[in-house]
């Protein structure tokens, strides 16, 4: 199996990511993610498509699965979308998982059965480290795979140190079905439909919000929540129009410490 060291990698790499994020390990979490996500998927389909050694060398196949993974990440995520589970860290992992997994047996199927004299093989060797003849020689090497180490090292505390990005907070409204589209905008009298409304704390503080439904300046329905920094809260809220009318404005507004911060709504219309 030394010849396919390459699929077994982004098999063991994609399985990486997959406990870190089960077991929320940050550190390797956050270096995996960027990994698997920006690589792992395009190398994956370069590796099932082009499984002879002319068709592309190993420079031209790193290259290009940069580049393909970053257009297959967000088309899973456009599919994602319109499905019942939407664009959520678990979807998006089991979708790309499966995808990476999908085309590995692929690229594994075809290579078996591409000639071996033609075939794309790749495996690790361990380099023989020179160091150089002279004392000199040797002590700059030393110090070049210091460095090395070092900014490896600086990369990981990069990624994974707490940093204070900016203060925002999420404010959004998603249909019945969890996704954005199909809201309830037609209305018979008496009719009472649902949205899901949601919120999330990028403040890193905890913050209380005060989320209001109002109807023309009428209020219908009122709730308040205290969010820790990253916390996320989904409600869903029944609409049921109390007066018939054309263009209505039905308001959904969020307070943050007693102040209006943010504003959504919808134009609906009610029949007798």
């Amino acid at each position: 199996m030394r010849q396919y060291d390459d699929l077994l990698t982004i098999a063991a790499l994609t399985a990486l990511t997959v406990v870190s994020v089960a077991y929320d390990i940050s550190v390797v979490r956050q270096v995996m993610g960027i990994v698997f996500i920006l690589f792992c998927p395009g190398y994956a389909l370069i590796a099932a498509l082009f499984t002879k050694r002319k068709d592309l060398d190993a420079i031209e196949r790193i290259a290009l699965s940069f580049g393909l993974s970053i257009a297959i990440v967000p088309l899973i995520g456009l599919g994602l979308n319109y499905t019942e589970w939407g664009i959520r860290l678990t979807p998006i992992l089991a979708a790309n998982t499966t995808f990476t997994a999908a085309m590995l047996v692929i690229a594994l199927w075809r290579r078996k059965e591409t000639y071996e004299e033609d075939r794309f093989t790749f495996r690790y060797t361990v380099p023989k480290v020179d160091l150089g003849e002279s004392r000199t020689d040797r002590a700059l090497s030393i110090i070049l795979i210091a460095s090395i180490v070092v900014a490896m090292g600086t990369l990981v505390y990069v990624i994974q140190a707490p940093k204070t990005g900016e203060r925002f907070t999420e404010y959004y409204i998603l249909g019945p079905g969890g996704m954005a589209d199909d809201y309830p905008t037609s209305y018979v009298l008496g009719d009472t439909k649902e949205v899901i409304l949601g919120i999330v704390n990028h403040e890193y503080d905890a913050v209380t919000y005060l989320a209001e439904m109002n109807l023309d300046g009428t209020v219908l329905w009122t709730t308040e929540v205290t969010l820790a920094h990253e916390e996320s809260h989904e409600e869903t809220v029944q609409i049921t129009p109390p007066v018939a009318g054309e263009s209505m404005k039905l308001q959904f507004l969020l307070y943050k410490d007693g102040e209006q911060y943010r504003d959504l709504h919808l134009w609906i219309t009610v029949n007798d």
